[in-house]
């Protein structure tokens, strides 16, 4: 039997990229409040005297997911939360508030680079599991193409920038715009296979004993 994996994220690109590598986790939304969640994390850095730096954030809300599931539900499972965020200037972007917000974001990023976070963050849920809980953030540079004004309001006419953080996708049909990245191309999907491997093995789990 494989090791149960549940994945505390509604994103489909997530769940197909876990399924492309052969594991087929169950899936519980959370319900987190992501805003009081990243008010926490970033109290809790200036209290130490640091700013919340983006990488820790994604962390932050990837944390914040798979505590409010292993909290309310009983998983017996190993539980991953993930959450994504561009980083453009120093700021730190999720999903756009509108199609107005989408079309600005683009033309700020077009034919300029940013920096794709993902956290992750784990926690061994099953019984007699080593109650382990850890996570670490992938961060990948991601070059856009220049596009047109036409080309960024096709693309943000077709919502797919709505629904997705920094407004674009490597995968979908924000494929074309994205000219090149330097990291982990899971990553910017949304997991990290080789990092997601890391942290598993910090939990005395193989990725193969994750596979059906």
């Amino acid at each position: 039997m494989p090791v149960p994996l549940l994945l505390a994220s509604q994103s489909p690109a997530r769940l197909a990229t876990l399924r492309s590598a052969g594991v087929e986790p169950d899936v519980i939304v959370s319900d987190v409040d992501e805003d009081a969640a990243l008010e926490a994390a970033r109290a809790s850095a200036e209290a130490a005297g640091e700013a919340l730096s983006p990488a820790d954030a994604v962390l932050a809300l990837a944390r914040a997911k798979a505590e409010h599931v292993v909290a309310e539900y009983e998983c017996e499972a190993i539980v991953l939360g993930c959450d994504s965020m561009l980083e453009l200037d120093g700021a730190i972007l999720g999903k756009p508030a509108d199609a107005a917000d989408a079309i600005a974001r683009w033309h700020a990023m077009r034919g300029r680079t940013g920096v794709l976070h993902t956290g992750h963050w784990l926690i061994d849920d099953r019984e007699g599991g080593t109650a382990g809980t850890l996570g670490a953030t992938s961060s990948t540079v991601v070059r856009f193409a220049r596009l047109t004004d036409a080309e960024i309001e096709a693309y943000v006419a077709t919502g797919e920038p709505l629904k997705v953080a920094g407004a674009f996708t490597v995968d979908g049909l924000g494929g074309p715009y994205v000219e090149a990245i330097e990291g982990d191309y899971h990553g910017v999907v949304g997991v990290s296979l080789p990092l997601l491997r890391e942290l598993l093995a910090e939990l005395d789990v193989a990725f193969h004993d994750l596979r059906a």
